[in-house]
């Protein structure tokens, strides 16, 4: 394929029933003076084919909401994706995705929809969140053609603000949760990974109230400010 032919190439037109779906998404709720004990948040994680944020792919999605101050477990999301000519690569050592589940998975477009359904105008956390947010708008962008615009949190980057005690600076997940002796059933699998990112935000969310950042928007405040602090400090 040549790059005039690339460039001009258009992806399928999605079936009318989706398109509806699509244009009936509710905007994101931006981040406000909300109480964290009254806010519904949705944690998120990803399974990916790699980390390659230009060409590999969404596998499986796993999420969980936080609302009224705990995990909500009558409300969880998963779903595996399907993809065509997906082969055995060392992710799969990671993950447990083998090239037969991913075969039998829903279809991309549905399932990203089915997501964004659930995850309506609520906020989004995630461990190291800044990779599962580019994966989601690009995956988002290209099987749908809709802009990811609600806000992601990232719980890495508040655990060390929130508790610079326990001296865990580029902590993985892992790290927190030996820390706070939290309990993981399967790591590396989108929903077990997700329950036990949620479990540690509530945790994190009791140390932000203790230290007056009692919402979204006093959170973004604090970051904005520790980021500074660390920018300066390495100077």
């Amino acid at each position: 394929m040549n790059a005039l032919a690339w460039l001009t190439r258009r992806r399928p037109a999605l079936p009318a029933d989706q398109q509806q779906r699509c244009a009936a998404l509710p905007a994101p709720r931006p981040a406000d003076d909300t109480p964290l004990g009254q806010q519904r948040l949705v944690v998120l994680d990803l399974e990916t084919s790699g980390l390659d944020l230009r060409r590999d792919q969404v596998l499986s999605i796993g999420a969980v909401v936080i609302d009224n101050g705990a995990i909500q477990l009558g409300e969880q999301f998963e779903c595996t994706l399907h993809r065509d000519g997906h082969t055995v690569s060392a992710s799969v050592l990671i993950h447990g995705l083998a090239p037969s589940a991913i075969a039998a998975g829903i279809e991309p477009a549905e399932a990203l929809l089915a997501f964004m359904e659930f995850l309506g105008d609520s906020p989004l956390l995630a461990f190291h969140a800044g990779f599962d947010q580019r994966m989601l708008a690009r995956a988002l962008k290209d099987t749908l053609n809709l802009r990811l615009r609600h806000p992601f949190y990232d719980v890495a980057e508040m655990a060390p603000m929130l508790c610079p005690q326990a001296e865990i600076r580029n902590g993985g997940l892992d790290d927190w949760t030996a820390h706070f002796g939290l309990q993981v059933g399967q790591r590396h699998h989108a929903s077990a990974d997700a329950l036990v990112t949620a479990e540690l935000a509530l945790i994190l969310f009791s140390r932000a109230r203790k230290q007056q950042a009692d919402s979204l928007k006093a959170l973004e405040q604090r970051l904005k400010s520790w980021r500074q602090r660390l920018q300066g400090h390495s100077l």
